[in-house]
């Protein structure tokens, strides 16, 4: 299976397999992939689209790409507060913990990287 013949697939509006999804998400996570094909694979997916089952198992891979963390235990509510790195990001980095313990609420300071095994830092 090749990344190119994926992007092709999708561009051309046919919908991928359980299969090729998660050969796109193992590749990418695995540096086998390179960052240039995944970007022409979301370019058509924008275009696109993809369906309900295809992104489905697109998150479930993305899921299943990094650490689980197992929360039952947890006794408070839980929030958690998603980054899209954008410009005007940066006071809810830090007003959405302190908010979110001043409430009561258990908060992971991890749970805002979601890099899905690229971190760099």
């Amino acid at each position: 299976m090749r990344a190119v013949d994926l992007i092709l697939k999708k561009r051309d509006g046919i919908s991928l397999t359980e299969e090729e999804i998660n050969f796109l998400v193992k590749g990418y996570v695995d540096n086998t992939i390179p960052d240039y094909q995944v970007s022409a694979f979301l370019m058509a997916v924008f275009f696109k689209g993809m369906s309900f089952q295809e992104s489905s198992i697109l998150t479930k891979a993305m899921i299943a790409s990094g650490d689980v963390y197992d929360l039952k235990k947890v006794r408070k509510p839980l929030v958690d507060k998603h980054s899209t790195g954008g410009v005007g990001d940066k006071v809810s980095l830090i007003l959405a913990p302190l908010a979110a313990v001043r409430c009561g609420c258990a908060y992971d300071e991890r749970a805002r990287i979601g890099t899905y095994g690229r971190y760099s830092g």
